[in-house]
């Protein structure tokens, strides 16, 4: 498939920071075509991430390391959580932000978020599913279990601990239409 006219003129203008201060009002994802340090600015990925967070993925690896720059993108498309640098994958604001958007996020948050009821709990709440990917000690937390299996029934209950899954609160819930 041939490029669009848009994609070759940011070709070509790979190296006009004007340009593309420009043209990601319109079309941010044009930046994946701009050169190193343009992917590098800051002012220019915030504004790029505020208006498609996907585009993340063409910021420097400085910027996936930048706190505002991640709290920009995740409040705009939670997923996008999965291009942070590891420091900011253990960073709880930043997590807790992308899961309030998007439950997948916890999918790539620390170990450490993993097991942070905060999290977990803006996670389970956008995607119950996303329960199995929390820690055994949130597994067994009845506030956590209740979201779940409010939601999302016995699709969630595999995940829930044995001690739980016992539970007339949650038995309750399971049988209601």
């Amino acid at each position: 498939m041939a490029d669009s006219p848009e994609v070759i003129e940011a070709r070509e203008k790979a190296n006009d920071k004007t340009y593309f201060a420009e043209i990601i009002k319109t079309n941010p994802t044009l930046i994946e075509w701009a050169n190193a340090e343009i992917r590098d600015d800051k002012e220019i990925m915030l504004k790029a991430v505020g208006i498609d967070g996907g585009v993340l993925e063409f910021a420097s690896d400085r910027l996936k390391d930048d706190k505002d720059v991640l709290l920009k993108s995740v409040s705009q498309a939670g997923w996008t959580c999965c291009y942070a640098s590891d420091r900011l994958k253990d960073d709880k604001d930043v997590l807790l932000a992308a899961s309030k958007v998007d439950g997948q996020a916890l999918y790539f948050a620390s170990q450490t978020l993993r097991d942070d009821k905060d999290v977990v709990l803006a996670a389970v709440t956008k995607k119950p599913i996303i329960l199995k990917y929390a820690s055994f000690r949130l597994r067994d937390d009845k506030d956590i279990a209740l979201v779940a299996v409010s939601k999302a029934k016995k699709k969630v209950i595999e995940y829930i601990s044995p001690r739980l899954r016992d539970d007339e609160e949650i038995k309750a819930l399971l049988t209601e239409e």
